[in-house]
C-alpha cells in the first residue's frame, strides 16, 4: 500500500458509505454475514480504487446496535466477511468506523454529523477537503458537506424513491456534489481524473485508459 509521501497532500484516502454503496441495503439492517449482498461490480471497484494506491475506509451508521437488533460481535462478523469477499478480488478496507447509536441519542457520530469523519481525519492524518467520500443518500452527501470532504453520490435503490425534481432540488444545495451511476463509475472517474492530472503536470496529452491502477 502506498505511503503519505506519494500524494501532495498527504494520504490518498477515499471514504465510503456501506449500505447501498458497497452491499444492498435492507430495511431490517444487515444483522449478519450471510444478509451481506454485494452490489455488482462494488467490491471490483474497491480493488480497482487500492490498486491505483488508493486507501479505503468505510462510514457507517449502524442505529441497529442502539436498538438492540444486532451486537458489536454480529457487526464484527459482517465487516469480516465484507473483507475477505474483498480480498478475494484484490482489494481490501483500511478501516470500518461506525455509529451504533439509535437518531434519538443526539451522538455527534451519526451522518450526516461529521463525528465519524473528523475521527477518520485524525486517525489517518489527512486533510478532510483532500478527502473523497461517496455514498448512496443525500445524508452521506451532506455528511461530506460538513465534514469538508469532496461529495459524490452514487445513484442507485437508495434514491429509487425519490423523483428526479426533489432529487436535484436537494443535491442544489450541496456545493460540487458529483453524481454516479454507481461505485464502478466513481472509481473510475477519480482514477482517470489523477491520470489527467499528472499527464497535465508533466505537459502531456491525456490518454484515458480503464487498465487498473495504470496511473505511471
Amino acid at each position: 500500500m502506498p505511503n503519505r509521501s506519494e500524494h501532495p497532500h498527504g494520504m490518498k484516502l477515499v471514504i465510503l458509505g456501506r449500505d447501498g454503496t458497497i452491499n444492498r441495503y435492507r430495511d431490517d439492517h444487515v444483522k449478519a454475514p450471510e444478509e451481506l449482498e454485494p452490489l455488482p461490480g462494488a467490491l471490483e471497484a474497491v480493488a480497482r480504487l487500492n490498486h491505483a494506491g488508493w486507501h479505503t475506509v468505510m462510514a457507517t451508521n449502524q442505529p441497529g446496535i442502539g436498538r438492540g437488533l444486532l451486537d458489536m460481535a454480529s457487526l464484527n462478523a459482517v465487516h469480516l466477511r465484507l473483507n475477505q469477499l474483498l480480498a478475494e478480488k484484490g482489494g481490501r478496507l483500511d478501516a470500518a468506523f461506525f455509529c451504533p447509536h439509535a437518531p434519538e441519542e443526539n451522538c455527534n457520530c451519526r451522518k450526516p454529523l461529521p463525528g465519524l469523519i473528523e475521527q477518520i481525519g485524525e486517525r489517518f492524518g489527512v486533510d478532510l477537503p483532500q478527502v473523497h467520500m461517496v455514498g448512496a443518500t443525500i445524508r452521506d452527501v451532506q455528511t461530506a458537506l460538513a465534514a469538508g470532504c469532496r461529495p459524490h453520490l452514487v445513484r442507485g435503490e437508495r434514491l429509487a424513491g425519490v423523483d428526479e425534481q426533489s432529487l436535484q432540488e436537494q443535491l442544489a444545495l450541496v456545493p460540487d456534489v458529483r453524481v454516479h451511476a454507481n461505485l464502478a463509475a466513481f472509481a473510475e472517474s477519480v482514477i482517470q481524473e489523477e491520470r489527467r492530472a499528472r499527464a497535465g503536470a508533466r505537459g502531456e496529452a491525456f490518454a484515458p485508459d480503464s487498465r487498473p491502477g495504470d496511473l505511471s
